[in-house]
């Protein structure tokens, strides 16, 4: 009963579709993408069922707070190339000879939003490849910042894990961890699917 009540569950979601073109931003889809859409998931839903109603609102906006300042420094270093990239005349956009095409099952807030921040690091890549591609930035300072950007998503992805963990831990000790357990991981697998990927190393 348990099994067929969790198989049958009705949940909202939106079917976003994005293109990551950079192999920077796509690495981050191959490293560990899944493990922080699980995160999100407990945290958002899983978590606000079991756990407390305060803590959870904390532990929100603990990640909401993650997810906002990295996404304002991705645009503010955006901003800061794009002017470079003006005031040397590049203005053109290069093509990506295999971009990586895949639909995200939006169930929560902050999973938007973490994909939104996936996006918005392709998007900077896309900057300073052209800034490459036209001799404004050297083969280092290109490597350097594609780099330190791919880290730092990186890393959030990395912290917001941690906290999901350290969340289900407080449930458990609350005597919650046999609901837990009846999570049914394969469902959150579900969340990403890919509708197109060429050229995969």
């Amino acid at each position: 009963m348990p099994q067929a009540a969790r198989s049958t569950f009705s949940r909202p979601v939106f079917d976003q579709t994005i293109t990551i073109h950079s192999n920077h931003a796509q690495r981050l889809l191959d490293r560990g993408f899944l493990l922080v859409v699980r995160a999100l998931y407990g945290i958002d839903v899983v978590l606000r069922i079991l756990g407390d109603d305060e803590e959870m609102d904390q532990v929100e906006e603990i990640v909401g707070k993650l997810i906002g300042e990295l996404a304002a420094e991705l645009r503010a270093e955006d901003a800061r190339l794009a002017q470079l990239r003006e005031a040397n005349g590049s203005g053109a956009t290069p093509r990506y000879t295999n971009p990586k095409r895949i639909t995200v099952h939006i169930s929560s807030p902050q999973l938007a939003q973490y994909t939104a921040l996936i996006e918005e690091l392709d998007r900077l890549m896309t900057v300073m490849d052209a800034l490459w591609l036209t001799g404004v930035l050297t083969n280092k300072q290109r490597a350097d910042g594609a780099y330190q950007w791919r880290t730092r998503v990186l890393r959030t992805g990395r912290e917001i894990i941690e906290i999901e963990r350290r969340a289900r831990k407080s449930a458990e000790k609350r005597g919650k961890g046999e609901e837990l357990s009846e999570v049914d991981d394969s469902v959150v697998a579900q969340e990403v699917s890919s509708e197109e990927s060429e050229g995969e190393d």
